[in-house]
């Protein structure tokens, strides 16, 4: 009887921008402070891309880094995932200028769109394809450009987004005790208005009005975003725990999407999970969506807070309204 295949994460690589965004750049913006957005948020400053830069070159920046952290090259890929919400162009998929740019020829290659989730959607997509025994060797990769997106005109909300890009290299491995235990995925997309760019897609098409209207720019309710991602913090975390049977001892790091500390340490706390165990960086990156939950593991790795064998739950949350959480033993 053939043995089950789990999906290992082999790989790691990031890619951040060299321009630094601090809260004293955007006092000079709008009409905001260092020490509101810090108190409200936890964000100190976060990355932006350069002109030459977009979600693409980003995504392969980190792409190569991640193949060499597992040891191989671009010919042993069967698939590559981009998760992300500011796609280089409406079509074809940045996946396909990630492929073209690694040399990963003929390979299939296609973008996920679920906002914050998206990284943990496309761990579960490659998941599985690798368990049922489809491909053996998959690039999952969160890149975005939320900048290029972002409204420096509103205050509530450029305050918040930043630029990255991290990437997963998944491989089959019959080790039970290895890779991807468990993963869950939901989306309400009766509450698509919580976050979302009004226009430059098919419902609204751009135009002299959507341009002047600003209709191409991240819209967001606010005091609705934070009180989903409360709730859904919570949840994924309790239903991570129950289906894997595990216990605040028996996890060695939280990675959560990096969305707003006070939302993160107050769905923590409900658990006893000591902050310790929760990996924190959004003081230097922001809200950088799909990018979030890579960048926050590769940094978490590198600083030896998870290793071989650790276990990890993630858990995010975005735009859609999609949320989505996992448990993976590195």
């Amino acid at each position: 009887m053939p043995k089950t295949l789990r999906a290992a994460i082999t790989g790691l690589g990031v890619a951040v921008p060299k321009k630094v965004l601090s809260n004293s750049d955007l006092e000079k913006l709008v009409d905001t402070s260092d020490e509101w957005i810090t108190q409200r948020t936890g964000i100190k400053e976060r990355r932006i891309v350069s002109a030459d830069q977009s979600t693409a070159s980003l995504a392969a920046q980190a792409s190569r880094e991640a193949l060499a952290d597992a040891g191989l090259s671009a010919g042993d890929l069967d698939l590559i995932l981009c998760a992300t919400i500011t796609p280089d162009m409406v079509f074809p998929a940045t996946a396909c200028f990630v492929q073209h740019e690694l040399g990963a020829k003929d390979i299939p290659a296609f973008d996920i769109s679920a906002a914050c989730s998206g990284f943990i959607y496309g761990l579960a997509v490659a998941g599985g394809f690798i368990t049922s025994g489809v491909y053996r060797r998959i690039l999952v990769i969160g890149a975005e450009a939320l900048s290029r997106f972002t409204d420096y005109t509103d205050r509530a909300s450029c305050i918040l987004f930043g630029d990255a890009a991290g990437a997963a290299v998944l491989e089959a491995t019959e080790d039970d005790r290895r890779g991807l235990q468990y993963s869950v995925l939901r989306a309400d997309g009766g509450g698509w208005d919580f976050i979302y760019v009004p226009a430059g897609a098919a419902r609204h098409p751009a135009s002299h009005q959507t341009v002047d209207a600003r209709e191409h720019f991240i819209k967001m309710r606010g005091r609705d975003v934070y009180k989903f991602a409360v709730e859904k913090m919570q949840w994924l975390l309790a239903d991570c725990m129950a289906h894997c049977h595990l216990t605040p001892a028996d996890i060695d790091m939280v990675i959560p999407h990096q969305v707003n500390l006070r939302i993160i340490t107050s769905a923590v706390e409900r658990f006893g999970l000591p902050m310790e165990k929760v990996y924190i960086n959004i003081d230097r990156y922001g809200n950088t969506s799909a990018a979030s939950i890579p960048l926050a593991m590769h940094e978490a790795r590198a600083a030896g807070k998870i290793k071989a064998g650790s276990l990890v739950v993630l858990a995010a949350f975005g735009a859609g309204l999609t949320w989505a959480g996992a448990v993976v033993r590195m």
